[in-house]
């Protein structure tokens, strides 16, 4: 008699182990029916037939070299494959074992009409596995359109109410406070520690990791933004941290793969220095002095690297003393500071008003005195009727009504800070966190090695040259700092120019 194996296939989660125990059944009885015995089974659950890549399906294969066997058989012939150049390149490797592929549901003749039918039935399993694949990917494009959740796991800090993603308020704190701790300089390895002491778990129920809080700084979705290749989505994450937080997040997280230092270690500069000789970055560098002790630098990259620059290395406290102290002194004048808080103030009063109710309100009214506008034009061109002068009735009540509501918000809207309170914010934060604040104030730090340019956000930079035209306020000034390398004293005389 005939030996034959049996191999059985299901596509996806959704399908069960019902299928594997119908295919086996069916092919079976075919076996019966025609005086075949069945030696084994190979069986692939939860695999796509579009590849090959199935572990069951590559062992039937190489067991085929054995010769042990005269046929495979299968439910149907997409069960062996759905792609047709894949399925004649396998049937050819058992072929030339000397074993044929049956289909215990699909009677194909062994005639030249038999290999046209079954060339059809394989393209045919093709073309449903694409048109399958182009519905799904359709219905969860507008699954995500729709603002839907997609199914799987769900990100930490959100929670999941009528097939919509919204902010689970306990971990959103968490996510807070991972983004607020990286921004004041604290290292992901120490906010892990300090999760795991609070007790706090991951989804799973274990301890956060040091690789879940770089998960979290990485994930765009926190600030309400869902990227799904080419498509950009805005309904599906309701924003937990603010644009400016994220980006300032990444920034850091960008920053600390350059340079060659301790983790513990905060450089304030990395990522604001650029050499004045070449142009390239000055980097962070750290090493050991004579005495074993640990010495840290600003050095240029082009020196570092390429050894094409000659710009002397400078200790990282004293560039760091000489900047931060600096721009306090710039920052800290009376004029200097209280131009700024004017600035800052302006933009503040800005942003309030384009988010409040007042900007609603005045954007309402306008529209209705347009309408307004143009039912008196018409009046004026001889067209007035019963409902002309109701409809402008109407609208004069509407803008009546609207300009007691500005009234009423004007006086209910107030500045949320004074000039005195940003003068004050900003002495302290320079004092107390330079890190952010220096990222928040200074554009760009030129480094020469008897002078040293500081630029701040306040005007735009085109060009060193162009210093002498720049307009604005600006501040000079001249010192002289000693420091040691290597037990060797070496004096910086120190020329500061900063432009706002």
């Amino acid at each position: 008699m005939k030996t034959a194996v049996i191999y059985a296939r299901y596509s996806c989660e959704r399908q069960t182990e019902q299928s594997i125990e119908g295919q086996l059944h069916v092919c079976k009885d075919y076996a019966e029916r025609n005086n075949i015995i069945i030696v084994d089974t190979y069986i692939d659950r939860a695999m796509s037939g579009t590849n090959d890549n199935r572990k069951d399906f590559q062992r039937l294969l190489k067991n085929s070299s054995k010769k042990a066997w005269d046929f495979v058989l299968v439910y149907k012939l997409d069960r062996f494959s759905r792609n047709k150049y894949e399925s004649a390149i396998h049937k050819k490797t058992l072929r030339d074992n000397g074993i044929k592929l049956i289909s215990a549901t699909e009677n194909i003749p062994e005639t030249p009409e038999g290999i046209i039918l079954e060339s059809l039935l394989e393209g045919m399993a093709e073309y449903y596995s694409a048109e399958l694949a182009q519905k799904v990917k359709r219905g969860m494009k507008e699954t995500r359109q729709k603002g839907f959740t997609q199914g799987g796991a769900i990100s930490f800090g959100y929670k999941v109410v009528d097939r919509k993603y919204v902010i689970n308020e306990d971990e959103a704190e968490i996510v807070r406070y991972i983004y607020a701790q990286y921004i004041s300089g604290v290292c992901a390895k120490n906010i892990t520690k300090e999760l795991n002491k609070r007790g706090v778990k991951n989804r799973s129920g274990d301890p956060i990791t040091i690789k879940g809080v770089y998960f979290i700084l990485k994930s765009e979705k926190y600030t309400g933004v869902y990227r799904h290749k080419e498509e950009i989505h805005y309904n599906m994450f309701p924003r937990i941290i603010s644009d400016e937080v994220f980006n300032t997040v990444r920034q850091l997280s960008a920053e600390n793969h350059y340079g060659k230092h301790i983790t513990e270690t905060v450089y304030l500069l990395k990522n604001l220095v650029k050499c004045g000789y070449c142009g390239k970055t000055v980097q962070s560098e750290s090493g050991t002095g004579k005495l074993g002790k640990t010495l840290r630098y600003y050095k240029c990259s082009g020196r570092k690297r390429e050894k094409s620059c000659k710009k002397s290395i400078i200790r990282k406290e004293i560039l760091e003393d000489i900047i931060v102290n600096t721009t306090l002194k710039v920052f800290t004048d009376g004029t200097n500071i209280y131009e700024l808080a004017e600035k800052l103030l302006n933009k503040l009063n800005d942003q309030i008003h384009n988010q409040s109710v007042l900007n609603l309100l005045e954007n309402e009214r306008s529209e209705l005195q347009k309408s307004l506008n143009n039912m008196l034009d018409a009046v004026e061109k001889g067209i007035f009727t019963n409902s002309t002068k109701q409809r402008i009735e109407e609208l004069e009540n509407k803008i009546e009504d609207i300009g007691t509501k500005i009234l009423l918000e004007k006086s209910h809207t107030k500045t949320l800070l004074t000039p005195k309170e940003i003068v004050g914010y900003i002495k302290k934060a320079l004092s107390k966190n330079p890190r952010i604040m220096l990222k928040m104030l200074i554009k760009e730090i030129i480094l020469y090695d008897n002078r040293i340019e500081i630029y701040y956000k306040h005007n735009d930079r085109q060009n060193p040259d162009e210093s002498k035209t720049r307009q604005g306020f600006s501040f000079y000034m001249n010192k002289i700092d000693k420091f040691t390398i290597d037990n060797k004293v070496f004096t910086l005389n120190i020329e500061i120019i900063c432009f706002l």
